[in-house]
């Protein structure tokens, strides 16, 4: 199983996060309109800080699902984990909700340039030979979908995560757009170009209370990720703990991954707005606040266990 500084076996994973950023950055406009919180000493000196509170908090494995249209930098990803107590898993894919930037739209089957899909090629190539010349390898494929739907630049990169899951057996792991059932689409499309649903999961589920629509994804095949704990400016955490534990009394356990989607530094959401707005949305806050109310509603060791240990393990370890 590679992660950022490693191979480790897949039954080594342990504890784990199954949908957080490192450092979510934006290479041109820190270059051109740098961002005045930034400071990549400080950054990744917090990233190991917050690594080894994880792990005296009990976890193992944290997946970085940060990619290209992000700011991806699995090198710096790399230091901030070198030496410490948790492994990071990386993630290859392309962050688009709408439209891909325009290299795209001249170079693939059928455009100007014709040739192998770039998509395609990169994903693959990062899943077995390593992202960007660092020797580390993806473990898994990313896609997204918002609130636009499939435009053709997003059905584009799930045809491209698609390929490199046949080539590769690596999970695809999404983000999707809860409130207009986003995960059937992105199913649909998937499933029709020869995944099997069970290889995915179906970010950012615990966005909605709808469980009949929660229910539909899951029967299918796919993990829901109960993934923005703390993330309260788009839904509340009771929500999402009500939501979850309506899931798990029906039996979904496995079926089930919880994470946060938190960063250590986003020029998106920055640390002075999150720390005010948001104050909770931190990777350590499942294992402060959010397992505690499970346990205290009735969730036994096994089912968590379950839930952050065993389907992670089956997602990415089971290819």
């Amino acid at each position: 199983m590679p992660t950022v500084t490693g191979v480790v076996p897949g039954d080594e994973l342990g504890t784990t996060l199954m949908h957080e950023h490192v450092f979510v950055l934006d290479p041109q406009l820190d270059r051109d309109l740098p961002h005045p919180e930034w400071d990549e000493q400080a950054a990744v000196d917090a990233a190991r800080d917050t690594f080894a509170r994880l792990a005296a908090l009990g976890i193992d494995t944290v997946v970085d699902l940060t990619v290209p249209g992000l700011g991806r930098d699995v090198a710096r990803v790399r230091r901030a984990a070198e030496g410490g107590p948790v492994r990071v898993v990386a993630a290859t894919g392309w962050y688009a909700t709408h439209v891909l930037p325009p290299f795209f739209g001249t170079h693939g089957p059928g455009r100007l340039l014709a040739g192998a899909d770039p998509l395609e090629e990169l994903f693959v190539r990062d899943l077995e030979d390593g992202i960007a010349g660092t020797g580390i390898r993806a473990a898994v494929v990313k896609v997204v979908s918002d609130v636009a739907g499939m435009t053709p630049d997003v059905s584009r990169v799930f045809s491209a995560a698609a390929a490199a899951h046949r080539r590769t057996g690596a999970p695809i792991m999404t983000h999707s757009h809860a409130a207009s059932h986003g995960g059937l689409p992105q199913q649909d499309a998937l499933a029709a170009q020869g995944v099997p649903l069970d290889r995915v999961v179906i970010g950012h589920c615990g966005d909605t209370d709808d469980l009949d629509y929660l229910l539909r994804l899951a029967d299918r095949g796919s993990y829901l990720g109960f993934d923005r704990f703390g993330m309260e400016h788009v839904q509340s955490d009771e929500v999402r703990l009500s939501t979850l534990l309506a899931l798990l009394e029906r039996g979904y356990a496995p079926r089930i991954v919880l994470s946060h989607d938190a960063a250590v530094f986003s020029r998106v959401t920055p640390p002075s707005w999150r720390a005010r707005a948001t104050p909770r949305w931190r990777m350590d806050h499942l294992s402060t606040a959010v397992l505690p109310r499970l346990r205290a509603a009735g969730v036994d060791e096994p089912t968590l266990d379950t839930l952050m240990v065993a389907n992670p393990r089956r997602i990415l370890a089971d290819a």
